[in-house]
């Protein structure tokens, strides 16, 4: 076949036409496979931000809300609790709460923007069971202040969500990000603008 045989603008058809026709299909492919990796719209709405009204918190009372699919704690904590805080810091493993579980703002004695009310995520930080709220002194032993007790695998957590020595929970409890909208109200999972 000579080159005087060979239709060049056949040839420059057909090469866009292929061209084309391969762009549709990978365009094809690609529309299911990012509709599969957007989130669904239940996926959305639970990261979107969770607002709680607490006007009516007793002291020593908790809430529970549910944030990414997580619990989250409120808790409106006494005067005593607060108090007792400082006097555990021998007992916890990381008192300063020098480990990066918190916001800036909360990373402080209290482990919270206001030492009244605490904010943390309810799950555990060993293997992520459901810890549960233990505010009265010795309901768990002689010694025992008050705070969050694992009963999987017995971690302990004080009132501010810190871990004691020796139990299998290597780090404190998580504590999400949220601000004051007010006086009364917390929008839990976004920090102040």
């Amino acid at each position: 076949m000579s080159s005087e045989d060979v239709d060049l603008k056949k040839r420059k058809f057909l090469s866009q036409a292929t061209t084309a026709i391969g762009a549709v299909g990978v365009c094809g492919a690609a529309v299911p496979l990012i509709s599969y990796l957007t989130p669904g719209r239940e996926a959305q709405m639970s990261a979107k931000a969770v607002e709680v009204d607490i006007a009516d918190m007793k002291e020593g009372e908790q809430r529970t809300v549910v944030w990414r699919g997580k619990p989250i704690w409120i808790v409106r904590r006494s005067v005593a609790q607060v108090d007792s805080l400082k006097k555990l810091d021998a007992q916890l493993s990381d008192p300063n709460s020098a480990i990066e579980q918190q916001p800036g703002y909360a990373q402080n004695a209290y482990r919270s923007i206001r030492p009244d009310i605490l904010v943390l995520v309810g799950v555990c930080t060993h293997l992520g069971c459901a810890p549960t709220y233990r505010p009265e002194p010795q309901s768990i032993d002689e010694t025992w202040p008050g705070g969050f007790f694992c009963s999987c695998h017995g971690s302990k957590f004080d009132m501010a969500g810190r871990v004691y020595k020796g139990v299998p929970a290597p780090t404190n409890l998580e504590v999400p990000p949220y601000h004051f909208l007010n006086e009364d109200t917390i929008v839990v999972g976004k920090d102040r603008a």
